[in-house]
C-alpha cells in the first residue's frame, strides 16, 4: 500500500485544489526575496522537502526544462507546478500570486518617483542606479561561473560582449543568441546530458501545440509590428519580444528591454535605471519591473493599462513555451544536441549581460570614483558576503544620499 506522502511525491497532476497553490504562491510572492536562483531554492523546500507537491527526480527536471526555454526561469517553475498540482488554473494562480505582490510595489514606487525631485530625491534615484550596477556585476560573476565555466565557453562569451559593445543594437543581439546555439554545436561537446523524463499533466499534445502556435505568431507580430499601431499594441510588442528572447536569468532581460523601452524613447534611460534599481529591493520575479516600466512609458502615461500590457507582454511568452513544451520535454531531453546548443546559447547570454554592465548600465550610473567605491562595496555584498538584495539597496542609496549631504555641509 502505497503511503500518502509518498503518492504526493510522485507529482500526479490534480491532485491539488487552486486554492491551496494560490495561498502557498502568495506567501512566497510576498517573501521570496534574492532573485531568480534564491526563487528556485524556496520552492524546492516549499514544495519538495515541506508539501512534497514533487519529487526530487521531477522537480530538478522541472527546473532543467524551464532553464532551456526562453523567459523567466522561476516564474516557469511555479507556474507549472501550479499547472501540474491543480491544472490551467492552478498555473494561473501560481502565476498572478507570485508575481502580484512585487509588481504593485514597482507600481507603487511609480507614483512616488514622480515626487522625487530635488537634491535628496536625485541622490535617492542616483543610488538605485548604483544598484543596478552592483547587482549586475554580481549577476555576470555568478553566471560566468555556473555557465561558461570552461575555456571555450569562457571564450564564447568573451566573444559575444565585444560583438554587442561594438554593435549594440536588436539585430546584433538576436545574431550573438543565435551563433552561440550553432557554435554550441562544436564548442561545447563536454556538456553533461539531462536524462529523458515526462510530468504528469491533465492536458496532451494537441494543447502543447496550440500553445506553441500562438507563441509564434505573437512573436512574429512582435518582431514586424507596425509603427501605426495604437501606442499600447506597440508598447505590448516590445515587451513580448523581449521576453521570448532571453535566456540565462532575469538579469539577461536588462540589454533587451533598455533597447525597446529606452532606445524607442518610450522611457528615459534615468527612469530605467531607477526602475531596475528599484527592483532588486522587492521579492518576487525581476520581471515585475515591466509594471513600472509600463507605467512609466511616454512620460508617465501608461498608468495602469501600461503596466498591466507591460506584465502580460514580458511574461506571456515564457508561460506558453514552458505549458506547450511540458508534454515534449521527453523528446526533447533525448537530443544531446539541443543540450550542447542551449550551453553555447547560455555562454552568449552571459557576454550579453557583460555588455549590459558596461552600456548602459555602467556609464549612466558612474560618474566619480566615490561611485565606484559605492558599487564596489554593494557587488562586495552581495557576490562576497552573499547578503540579500536589500541590503545592498540600502547601502547604496544610503551612501549616494550621505555624499550629498555631505556636499552640502561642505558648501555650508
Amino acid at each position: 500500500m502505497t503511503l500518502p506522502t509518498q503518492q504526493a511525491a510522485t507529482g500526479e497532476a490534480g491532485r491539488g485544489t487552486v486554492r491551496e497553490v494560490a495561498a502557498a504562491f502568495l506567501k512566497l510572492g510576498m517573501s521570496s526575496f534574492g532573485g531568480p536562483i534564491a526563487h528556485l531554492g524556496y520552492f524546492h523546500r516549499e514544495f519538495v522537502e515541506r508539501r512534497r507537491w514533487l519529487d526530487e527526480r521531477h522537480y530538478g527536471h522541472l527546473v532543467a526544462l524551464c532553464q532551456f526555454l526562453p523567459g523567466p526561469a522561476s516564474s516557469q517553475v511555479g507556474f507549472s507546478i501550479g499547472l501540474i498540482r491543480a491544472g490551467w488554473l492552478g498555473g494561473l494562480a501560481a502565476f498572478l500570486c507570485f508575481t502580484l505582490p512585487s509588481a504593485l510595489l514597482l507600481l507603487a514606487f511609480a507614483s512616488l518617483s514622480d515626487r522625487l525631485h530635488g537634491p535628496l530625491g536625485t541622490a535617492a534615484i542616483h543610488g538605485l542606479k548604483l544598484v543596478a550596477v552592483a547587482v549586475v556585476a554580481q549577476g555576470v560573476h555568478a553566471m560566468a561561473g555556473r555557465l561558461a565555466p570552461d575555456r571555450n565557453r569562457a571564450l564564447l562569451a568573451a566573444a559575444a560582449a565585444g560583438l554587442v559593445v561594438v554593435g549594440n543594437s536588436a539585430p546584433v543581439q538576436l545574431g550573438v543568441v543565435a551563433g552561440g546555439a550553432v557554435l554550441g554545436l562544436g564548442l561545447c561537446r563536454n556538456v553533461e546530458h539531462v536524462a529523458d523524463e515526462s510530468f504528469p499533466l491533465t492536458y496532451g499534445r494537441g494543447a502543447a501545440s496550440v500553445m506553441l502556435f500562438g507563441f509564434a505568431v505573437l512573436l512574429l507580430l512582435a518582431l514586424f509590428a507596425s509603427p501605426r499601431w495604437p501606442d499600447l499594441v506597440q508598447v505590448g510588442a516590445g515587451f513580448y519580444r523581449s521576453g521570448s528572447l532571453v535566456f540565462g536569468g532575469g538579469h539577461v532581460v536588462l540589454p533587451l528591454l533598455q533597447h525597446d523601452v529606452v532606445g524607442r524613447g518610450w522611457v528615459s534611460n534615468d527612469a530605467f535605471l531607477a526602475g531596475y534599481g528599484a527592483a532588486q529591493a522587492v521579492p518576487g520575479p525581476m520581471f515585475s519591473v515591466a509594471a513600472y516600466l509600463g507605467d512609466q512609458v511616454h512620460g508617465g502615461r501608461g498608468g495602469l493599462a501600461g503596466a498591466g500590457v507591460g506584465l502580460l507582454g514580458i511574461f506571456l511568452p515564457g508561460l506558453l513555451l514552458v505549458a506547450g513544451a511540458l508534454p515534449l520535454w521527453r523528446s526533447l531531453a533525448r537530443r544531446e544536441a539541443a543540450t550542447r546548443m542551449l550551453a553555447g546559447v547560455n555562454a552568449a547570454v552571459v557576454g550579453l549581460l557583460a555588455a549590459a554592465l558596461y552600456n548602459p548600465v555602467w556609464i549612466s550610473a558612474v560618474r566619480s570614483p566615490l561611485d565606484v567605491a559605492i558599487a564596489l562595496v554593494g557587488f562586495a555584498m552581495l557576490a562576497g558576503a552573499r547578503w540579500s538584495p536589500l541590503a545592498a539597496v540600502f547601502w547604496c542609496v544610503t551612501a549616494s544620499i550621505a555624499s550629498t549631504l555631505a556636499g552640502w555641509t561642505a558648501v555650508v
